[in-house]
């Protein structure tokens, strides 16, 4: 009922836009490019029938995928907070940390 994204590799295509929505097909095939995306999963269009033939309840299953592929999810990407990374690159482009002015 989901998807895994990740670098490069992703379980799905963009054939596959039926099932995956049109933003998971495109995400999908964007990884299988080699494009950036981050690490995720898409909830396919099976989850949405069930909810609506199913008196707006979701498969007992989802949870615990949902849960199992976050977590994966969270493991592949590094929190990177933005001031890391212009202190990084500036440290490398100039050989010390900006000064933040007030």
């Amino acid at each position: 009922m989901g998807l895994q994204l990740r670098d490069g590799a992703a379980e799905g295509s963009a054939e596959m836009k039926n099932l995956l929505g049109g933003k998971g097909a495109g995400l999908a095939e964007m990884s299988n490019l080699g494009l950036p995306v981050p690490p995720g999963f898409t909830i396919t269009t099976e989850v949405c029938t069930y909810f609506y033939d199913n008196d707006k309840t979701y498969p007992d299953e989802l949870a615990g995928q949902v849960k199992r592929r976050s977590a994966r999810s969270r493991r592949r990407s590094a929190p990177v907070s933005a001031t890391t990374r212009i202190r990084s690159s500036s440290r490398s482009a100039r050989g010390r940390a900006p000064r933040c002015r007030g």
